[in-house]
Parts: C-alpha cells; structure tokens; sequence
C-alpha cells in the first residue's frame, strides 16, 4: 500500500440533496482515496478543519459502472465514500456553509 498522508485522503464533498440533509445531524459525506480506512479518515478530518471531533466514520465502495462506446468496452473507475458523523459539542464544517 502507497504511504497516504492525511490531505491525500479526502478527495472532494459529495454535495447532493441526500447529504445535504443529513448536514443538520452532523453527517458529512466526502469521497475519499480508495485505499484510505476509518482511522485515516478521521486522522484527516480533524487535522483538516479546525474544531471538529469525529465520533464514527461509515464507508461504502462503489464499484466502476460497465460502460460502451461503439464496440468498445471499458469500466468507470471505482470509488470510495465515507459518511462522517461529528461530536455534538465539536465545531461545523466551514466548507459545507455557504450551500
């Protein structure tokens, strides 16, 4: 496995309507690199913003879709997300706030 540090670990915010939602009980979905676990996502998120405190991370892996053009035939790249549940007392995530 490749030596991930802890800004190599979370790629971008899923922002859709369904975890938008979940915002308001402190849920915070991200995608993440593929090979990162729980411990290193939680290491990430609270070095990346200041104030928050991680209670649970849940993962999911997304497998690549079977995709076609013409006769060609290929795989979209697999995925990796992970739904962050904050402590009550720590501190919202400033990036989600404008949305």
């Amino acid at each position: 496995m490749a030596d991930i540090k802890y800004y190599d670990v979370i790629l971008k915010p899923v922002v859709t309507e369904k975890s938008m939602n979940a915002m308001a009980e402190k849920k915070y979905t991200f995608l993440v690199h593929p090979e990162a676990n729980k411990s290193m996502i939680k290491e990430a998120v609270e070095k990346m913003f200041e104030g928050a405190k991680v209670a649970s991370v849940n993962t999911m892996n997304n497998e690549g879709k079977n995709k076609r053009r013409g006769m060609v035939v290929g795989k979209t790249a697999k995925t990796k997300k992970a739904i962050v549940q904050l402590t009550a007392d720590s501190k919202d995530i400033e990036i989600f706030s404008g949305l």
